[in-house]
């Protein structure tokens, strides 16, 4: 059973928007923090957002803040990743990841889904 499987991706234009979900199973989802990463072509993963495991915080990589909102439904075991306004600097795999509360390291990963902004 894959933890975290991701969907929603696509090709967009720039200036368009996604929603991209992760839907979680096999372990306690209110109980993990969840989060946003990003691996462009010939890059590093990098970090994009996260939420706390309540929604009581999030956390937002300065590349995404005002165009990118995180949220997450316990009730459906799943995340949300809005992007509005997306660049062709938001090509990437985005991955969801889970991660314990009060831990420091992520747990989960999911396997990705491409998101292509053609310039």
């Amino acid at each position: 059973q894959v933890p975290l499987v991701e969907s929603g991706g696509g090709l967009v234009q720039a200036g368009g928007s996604l929603r991209l979900s992760c839907v979680a199973s096999g372990f306690t989802f209110s109980s993990y923090d969840m989060a946003w990463f990003r691996q462009a072509p010939g890059k590093e993963r990098e970090f994009v957002v996260s939420v706390s495991w309540n929604a009581d915080s999030t956390d937002y990589a300065d590349s995404v803040k005002g165009r990118f909102t995180i949220s997450r439904d316990n009730a459906k075991n799943t995340v949300y990743l809005q992007m509005n306004n997306l660049k062709p600097e938001d090509t990437a795999v985005y991955f969801c990841a889970a991660r314990q509360r009060f831990r420091r390291d992520y747990k989960y990963w999911g396997q990705g889904t491409q998101v292509t902004v053609p310039s």
